[in-house]
C-alpha cells in the first residue's frame, strides 16, 4: 500500500538540497539583519513620553485580538474586511504549516529517527493547507481587483510605486505557484487517491493532464517550477525588511504600542521649548513616531476620510506620513538634511499642509494600524510657531489671547454678560460653593448666535434645580485649539491660569459647553508639569502641583451631566414635547476624541424629535471643519466642510428634505454650520440648533420654565 505522504525534495538531488538549506539559511539571515537594524534605529530615536511598553502581555494579546479579527479592516469597508481576512489567516496558516514541516524534517525527524508526517496527520494538514491556501490566493485576487481592475482610488498615490506591484504580484505567485506544484505532483505521481484531500491541487494536475502534460513532462515541469517557487519565497523573505512587506511586522508592533488616548491629550509641553521643538529634525521624532512611519500600508484610509483632503485643501495625510519615512531613510543612507516644516523654500512638508489639518482625527480613526497622525502633526505646528512662521489669521488669535484672555479680543470683564438676559441670576462660583463649575467658553460668553445656547443651558439647569456657578472673568480660553496649532507656552498660561483658579474655588465637577474644553480640561490639563513653569518669571501662576491626576474631580460635557437628570425625572420632558424631523451631527471632541455618542441623542429623544441618523454618523462623523484653527482662518475650500455636511444631512439622510433641524451640541460646530448654511445655499432647508435650544423650547413647551428664577431671581438650590 502507498503511503499517505509525500516526499518533500521530490526530484531534488542532495546537492540541490543542500544549496536550498544554503540559500534558506542566507534568506534568513539577510531578514534578520534588516529587523534588527529597523529595531535599531527606533532605539537610536527620542523616548516617548507615554508608557507604551506597559502590561506587555496584555498589550498583546489586545493587539493579536485586532489583528486577527480583523475588525480595523471591516471598519467602512466590508469588501477589504473580507480580502485582508482571507490574505491574512491564509499566510498566516501557510506559514505555520512551513513551519511544522520544516520542525518534521530537520529536528523531529533527526531526533527520533521517525515521521509524523503521514497517515491521519498527513491527510488532514494537506486539507486544511490546501483550505487555507485557496482563501489566501482568493484574497490577493481580490486586492488585484481592486487596485487595478476597479482601480480605487484611495490605493493610489504619490507614494505609490513599484514595490507595491512586486508586493501583491510575489503575493500571488506564492499562492498560485504552490497550487501549480502540487497539480504537477499529483499529476506525475499517477494521482494517488488519498491526495485527492488536497483538492484544489488534485483540480491542478486535472487541468494539467488536460492540458496534454503526461507524467514525464510534469515531473521534468516539477523541477523547475519548485526552484522557481523556492527562490521567489527566499527572496521575499530577504526583502521582508527593506519594503512595504515590513509593514507585516511594524503594523502589529504599532497596534502593541499604542497609545489609547493619543489625540485626545497631546505630548506634555517641554519647558525648554528652544532646545527641541518635537521636529527641528529627523531625529526629533520618538521611537513610536518612527514607527507609526514604518507601519503605514499606504491603504490611503486615513486621505479618504480626512475632510481637509476632501475640500482640496493641501492635505493628505498618508503623503505627510510617507514623505517623513522618505526622508528619514534618505537622510539615514547619507542624503542631505533639510527643514522638516517650513513656510516657503526646501522642507519635508509645507507649511500650508499642516495649517490645513482640523485636528478631527478622522484619520486617527480610520488608521487600521493604529498610526497617531495628530501627535506629529501637532509638533509640526510646534515648529511653525516656534520658527515664526505662524498664519497671520492666527497670530492676531494668539495676540488677542495673549492680551484679552479670549479669542475674540472683547475685554474679559464682559465675559458674563451673557447671563445679563436670564430671568435670575447665575452664581458666582468665586464667592459661594456649588455641585457644578460651570466652564463656558469664548463662544457661548462672546458670540450672539452661541450666547443663546448658554442662556438656553442656564435655563435647563435651573430647570432641573443644579447647583451650579461660572467664574465670570476669571474664565479665560481654554487652549485647545491654540494648542494643536503649536502655540505651547501660551497653552501653559492658559491651563496654569485655570487650575490655580479652580484650586481656590469650592466645587464638585466641572461641566463644559463646548466638547473642545471638555477635552482638554479633562484630559490633558492633568498631564501637565505645572512644576516645571511655576517659577517661570513669565508664566502668570504659581500652582506647582499635579492636576486631577487621580481624576477625583469630574470633568463633563454638559450634555452628560443632563442626560443624567432626565434619567433621575429631574426635568419635566414628556418625551412628546416637540415633533420636528431632525438630523445630528457628532462633535468631533466629543465623539472620536471621548467617545460620547449617546447623551445627545439622548436627550433629543427625549424632547420627542425624531432623530434620523447621516450616513457618516458618530465615529464616522465629517468635521465641521472647524477644529485646528480652522474657525479662525480662511481657506478656498470647495465644498466647505461645513457645506459637505449640511449637504449630506438634506440629501443623503433618510429622511432627506423632510430634515427640519440639524443638531448639533458643539459651539463651534454651531458657527461653522451657521456660515455654511448660508454660503452653501441651505438657508431654506433646515434650521442649526443646538440640543439645548431642543430642551429649553420642550421644557417651555411644557410651562416648566415658567416659574424659573421667578421667587427671588437667584439660582437654584444645590442638586444634592
Amino acid at each position: 500500500m502507498l503511503a499517505q505522504t509525500r516526499e518533500t525534495f521530490w526530484t531534488i538531488s542532495p546537492t540541490g538540497k543542500a544549496a536550498f538549506y544554503f540559500l534558506a539559511a542566507a534568506a534568513i539571515l539577510v531578514f534578520a539583519v534588516g529587523v534588527y537594524e529597523r529595531f535599531q534605529r527606533y532605539a537610536r530615536a527620542k523616548a516617548d513620553p507615554f508608557p507604551r511598553l506597559d502590561d506587555l502581555p496584555g498589550r498583546v494579546v489586545d493587539a493579536a485580538t485586532t489583528v486577527l479579527s480583523n475588525r480595523n479592516q471591516f471598519d467602512r469597508d466590508l469588501y477589504a474586511g473580507v480580502m485582508h481576512s482571507f490574505i491574512l489567516w491564509g499566510f498566516l496558516t501557510l506559514l505555520i504549516g512551513t513551519t511544522i514541516l520544516g520542525f518534521e524534517m530537520d529536528v523531529y525527524r533527526v531526533v527520533t529517527g521517525t515521521s509524523f508526517f503521514q497517515g491521519d496527520f498527513y491527510l488532514a494538514y494537506s486539507l486544511v493547507m490546501d483550505a487555507m491556501g485557496l482563501l489566501f490566493v482568493v484574497g490577493v485576487g481580490m486586492a488585484i481587483y481592486k487596485r487595478y481592475s476597479k482601480r480605487e482610488g484611495r490605493l493610489w498615490g504619490r507614494h505609490t510605486s513599484l514595490e507595491d506591484d512586486a508586493f501583491v504580484w510575489t503575493l500571488f505567485a506564492l499562492g498560485v505557484g504552490g497550487y501549480l506544484l502540487e497539480g504537477l505532483r499529483i499529476r506525475a505521481t499517477g494521482f494517488p487517491d488519498f491526495e485527492t484531500v488536497s483538492f484544489v491541487g488534485y483540480f491542478a494536475g486535472i487541468v494539467i493532464e488536460a492540458a496534454g502534460i503526461d507524467a514525464a513532462g510534469a515531473e521534468a515541469l516539477y523541477w523547475l517550477g519548485w526552484w522557481s517557487h523556492s527562490l521567489i519565497a527566499f527572496g521575499f523573505v530577504a526583502f521582508v525588511p527593506y519594503a512595504k512587506p515590513f509593514h507585516m511586522i511594524s503594523s502589529f508592533a504599532n497596534v502593541v504600542v499604542s497609545d489609547d488616548n493619543a489625540g485626545a491629550r497631546l505630548p506634555s509641553v517641554p519647558a525648554d521649548l528652544d532646545a527641541d521643538t518635537g521636529a527641528e529634525s529627523i531625529d526629533s521624532f520618538t521611537w513610536s513616531e518612527t514607527l507609526d512611519q514604518d507601519a503605514c500600508t499606504k491603504c490611503g484610509r486615513c486621505s479618504s476620510v480626512c475632510p481637509a483632503n476632501a475640500s482640496g485643501r493641501n492635505l493628505d495625510p498618508r503623503d505627510v506620513i510617507l514623505d517623513l519615512k522618505s526622508y528619514r531613510e534618505a537622510v539615514d543612507a547619507g542624503g542631505e538634511e533639510v527643514d522638516i516644516i517650513a513656510d516657503g523654500g526646501e522642507s519635508v512638508i509645507a507649511s500650508e499642509t499642516m495649517e490645513s489639518c482640523l485636528s478631527c482625527m478622522a484619520c486617527m480613526d480610520a488608521c487600521p494600524v493604529d498610526i497617531e497622525h495628530l501627535t506629529s502633526f501637532t509638533k509640526m505646528n510646534r515648529q511653525l510657531v516656534d520658527t515664526g512662521q505662524v498664519n497671520s489669521e492666527m497670530q492676531d488669535v494668539f495676540q488677542d489671547v495673549m492680551q484679552k484672555g479670549n479669542t475674540f479680543g472683547n475685554p474679559n470683564r464682559k465675559r458674563g454678560d451673557w447671563s445679563d438676559d436670564l430671568e435670575f441670576d447665575v452664581t458666582d462660583a468665586r464667592e459661594e460653593e456649588v455641585d457644578y463649575l460651570w466652564y463656558v467658553g469664548d463662544y457661548p460668553s462672546f458670540d450672539d448666535r452661541n450666547k443663546k445656547v448658554a442662556r438656553a443651558l442656564a435655563r435647563v439647569f435651573e430647570a432641573a434645580d443644579v447647583s451650579y456657578g461660572i467664574l465670570f472673568d476669571d474664565e479665560k480660553y481654554d487652549g485647545n485649539d491654540i494648542r494643536r496649532t503649536g502655540e505651547e507656552f501660551l497653552y501653559m498660561e492658559l491651563a496654569g491660569h485655570h487650575v490655580e483658579t479652580f484650586d481656590e474655588v469650592e466645587f464638585d465637577h466641572i461641566v463644559c459647553t463646548d466638547p473642545h474644553s471638555f477635552n482638554t480640561i479633562k484630559n490633558e490639563y492633568p498631564e501637565l508639569d505645572f512644576a516645571e513653569f511655576a517659577d517661570d518669571p513669565v508664566m502668570p501662576f504659581e500652582y506647582d502641583e499635579e492636576w486631577n491626576a487621580d481624576g477625583e474631580i469630574g470633568v463633563f460635557h454638559w450634555t452628560q451631566v443632563v442626560a443624567d437628570l432626565v434619567d433621575a425625572g429631574r426635568l419635566d420632558l414628556s418625551g412628546t414635547d416637540l415633533d420636528y424631523t431632525v438630523t445630528y451631527h457628532d462633535p468631533c471632541h466629543l465623539g472620536r476624541y471621548n467617545g460620547e455618542y449617546e447623551a445627545p441623542r439622548q436627550l433629543i429623544e427625549a424632547t420627542g424629535c425624531e432623530l434620523h441618523e447621516m450616513p457618516r454618523s458618530r465615529d464616522d462623523s465629517f468635521c465641521c471643519g472647524g477644529g485646528g484653527g480652522g474657525l479662525w482662518m480662511e481657506f478656498d475650500d470647495e465644498p466647505k466642510p461645513s457645506e459637505e455636511r449640511l449637504r449630506e444631512g438634506v440629501e443623503d439622510t433618510a429622511a432627506g428634505s423632510e430634515i427640519e433641524k440639524f443638531v448639533v451640541a458643539c459651539p463651534m460646530c454651531t458657527t461653522m454650520f451657521e456660515d455654511g448654511r448660508k454660503t452653501g445655499g441651505f438657508e431654506d432647508d433646515l434650521e442649526i440648533v443646538d440640543v439645548a435650544e431642543l430642551l429649553e423650547e420642550a421644557l417651555d413647551s411644557q410651562g416648566a420654565l415658567a416659574s424659573v428664577g421667578a421667587d427671588d431671581g437667584t439660582t437654584a438650590a444645590s442638586a444634592d
